[in-house]
């Protein structure tokens, strides 16, 4: 019993060996890095930056909302270095759960697929219906009103729209098509709209500054007054909940915090570029300049039409869901709306693709590996793209969109994102204190970028000789937690960093529960909650300590983390705090969709796992083990799950 017990908690904690096998990837290569930076931005700046920016600054910062977007932009770059580091390690399609895959374990690669494949659906099912209101706005409500009066569905427990939206379904199918079309005409589009967006923003932020009046952010109460009087009663007096303070953060620091949660989902969207480690002509250069570019061109966005909409308008007159066309009637261009609108639309459409674009490569990505059904693994010999997850993800999506009221859905997004983050910056802070390599140097050498027709290889391994030997095996002792034996990492290393790494995101969850339920409680120096967060805290500095004092790895990366191991760490800490402020709804709704997945996993995926059959046919597998470097060791005792070791 306890043998079969072992076996399947081995089983669970299997992980991937990236082999090199010689093979071409079955997608085209044929996205540069502009394509990659337009593919971020395009996604990661929707319509967002048109709305969001009024909203926080009218109900929670005022003008200070450039600092919520520069600390948001800050903590979002946390997980972004993350997924660059990652992106120059691992040149294949699946974004967070390959990275899962070959570090932490299937089980931790499953969930956090499934909770990918979540994200995706609903961020394009709810994109789809945004970009559908937003053209029925352009045209005065005679859409939804034609569908309310002879398709109305008044279904009681607000799961079903009020009505049917035919519109979104067949943009979203539309789209759909033209991924199936090719990845190249779809980054074609991508970037004409986005270009089209950073014009409309451009013009918005010059508009801003021109006509934008410095008082604004430094506003009286006498203004507020001033202007309620001249509401002719329209308005009732509220200094409080409408005015704060005044000046340039009238909501104070509470509100500049709570401001910056909220734009923090402002900056989601840059890990699709980690999807297209096989589209890219060169991944390991590609990809980390594609997620740092992107996140900084858009931190200047909203940065810049935040600061510019503050500057046109007082935060308190601003209007939470059409934001700039009320700003620039109030400076006398009432006409630009237009342009705002055209830039809308544009925003939606690259954030519609942004978010169709990884579907299905995460479900080609799962399936491949035989977690999901096999035959969605299948790749199009014409337009060398997943054809059948492209066409599934896209139909499932498109119903969402036409049937069902997407608001009570939106918050499960944030937690297969937040999920992901949190485990790629894991993934990345246990790898870089592991012996060995996720790919030999013969393999690294095959990655090339084609430039012209011309073939140029890509080297990123050390020339040192860390990877001449097997990994030193050494007895565990306590010495070794804060004293090292050598500069370079060992088995023993390792799994100090894999248990260690493991203790400190529980006590960080633990950290993250109390700061986010009892807050109050803590500020007001209540014992009963200040004690056990200062001895959590303490735990983690401890952990933290014994992390940093063992030896990194000298693997030649073309992108590496700084600031091990605070940075990656810090990461986990914002992006699980973020998911602990979810409400309870939200949480049973995720438990549902996880015991769904578990059922694929446990009676299908767990048996047609592709490492599980290569580890149950030896002869198969052994001379692949051989043209491989190893992973790591992972946890203690368990030698066997092993990816390999150095001829």
């Amino acid at each position: 019993m306890a043998r079969m017990l072992s076996n399947f908690g081995k089983s669970l904690l299997r992980r991937r060996a990236l082999n090199d096998s010689g093979e071409e990837s079955q997608f085209a290569r044929c996205l540069s890095t502009l394509d990659l930076i337009a593919l971020g931005v395009g996604s990661t700046l929707g319509a967002g930056v048109y709305v969001l920016a009024g909203e926080v600054a009218r109900e929670k910062a005022g003008p200070a909302i450039v600092l919520c977007f520069l600390i948001a932009a800050l903590s979002s770059m946390l997980a972004g270095l993350c997924y660059a580091e990652f992106g120059a390690r691992v040149p294949k399609t699946g974004s967070a759960y390959l990275y899962s895959y070959v570090t932490v374990g299937e089980i931790w690669a499953f969930i956090t697929g499934w909770n990918l494949i979540l994200s995706y659906v609903i961020g394009t099912a709810s994109v789809a219906r945004a970009w559908s209101s937003t053209f029925d706005n352009l045209v005065e409500q005679k859409i939804s009103g034609f569908f309310k009066a002879f398709m109305s569905m008044k279904v009681p427990g607000g799961v079903l729209a009020e009505y049917p939206d035919l519109f979104a379904l067949i943009l979203i199918l539309l789209l759909t098509g033209l991924l199936a079309f090719g990845v190249s005409e779809s980054a074609l589009v991508n970037k004409i709209f986005t270009g089209i967006n950073l014009v409309v923003l451009g013009f918005v932020i010059i508009s801003g500054f021109v006509k934008g009046d410095t008082t604004n952010w430094n506003l009286t109460e006498e203004n507020y007054i001033h202007f309620i009087n001249e509401s002719n009663g329209s308005r009732t007096l509220q200094v409080k909940e409408e005015f704060g303070a005044g000046g340039f953060a009238p909501f104070g620091f509470s509100g500049v915090l709570s401001g910056a949660a909220t734009c923090f989902y402002a900056f989601v969207g840059f890990d699709c570029i980690a999807t297209t480690s096989e589209e890219a002509k060169n991944p390991m250069r590609s990809i980390p300049i594609g997620i740092v570019a992107s996140l900084l061109i858009c931190f200047f966005a909203y940065f810049g039409v935040s600061a510019a909409l503050t500057l046109m308008m007082p935060y308190y007159q601003l209007d939470t869901q059409s934001p700039l066309p009320e700003a620039f009637t109030y400076v006398g261009w009432a006409p630009a709306r237009y342009i705002v609108a055209v830039g809308s639309l544009c925003a939606l459409s690259t954030s519609l693709l942004g978010s169709m674009f990884p579907m299905p490569r995460v479900i080609y990505a799962m399936a491949e590996d035989g977690l999901l059904f096999r035959i969605l693994s299948r790749i199009n010999r014409r337009t060398k793209t997943p054809l059948l997850a492209t066409i599934a993800s896209g139909i499932v999506a498109a119903l969402m969109a036409f049937l069902f009221d997407l608001a009570a859905l939106v918050d499960l997004m944030s937690i297969g994102t937040l999920l992901a983050y949190s485990l790629v910056a894991i993934c990345v802070l246990i790898l870089r204190y592991q012996p060995g390599t996720l790919n030999s140097p013969s393999q690294t050498e095959k990655l090339v970028e084609l430039v012209e027709g011309e073939k140029v290889a890509v080297n990123g391994v050390d020339s040192g000789d860390e990877y001449d030997d097997a990994p030193l095996k050494e007895p565990f002792t306590v010495k070794l937690l804060f004293c090292p034996s050598g500069k370079n990492p060992t088995k023993t290393s390792g799994n100090i960093v894999y248990a260690t790494t493991a203790i400190i995101s529980v006590l960080i969850t633990l950290l993250c529960a109390i700061l986010a339920n009892c807050l109050p409680k803590l500020l007001a120096g209540h014992p009963g909650v200040l004690v056990p967060c200062v001895i959590l805290t303490l735990l983690c500095v401890v952990c933290v300590i014994i992390i940093w004092r063992q030896p990194e790895s000298k693997e030649a990366l073309t992108f590496k983390v700084p600031l091990l191991p605070w940075l990656p760490l810090f990461s986990v800490f914002v992006n699980i705090y973020l998911m602990m402020q979810l409400d309870m709804s939200t949480w049973l709704r995720f438990t549902v969709w996880m015991l769904i997945g578990f059922a694929i996993y446990f009676f299908y995926g767990i048996r047609n796992s592709s490492e599980a059959a290569n580890r149950s046919s030896p002869r198969k597998y052994e001379p692949a083990l051989q043209t491989k470097s190893p992973i790591y060791t992972g946890a203690p005792g368990d030698s066997d799950m092993e990816a390999g070791s150095s001829p």
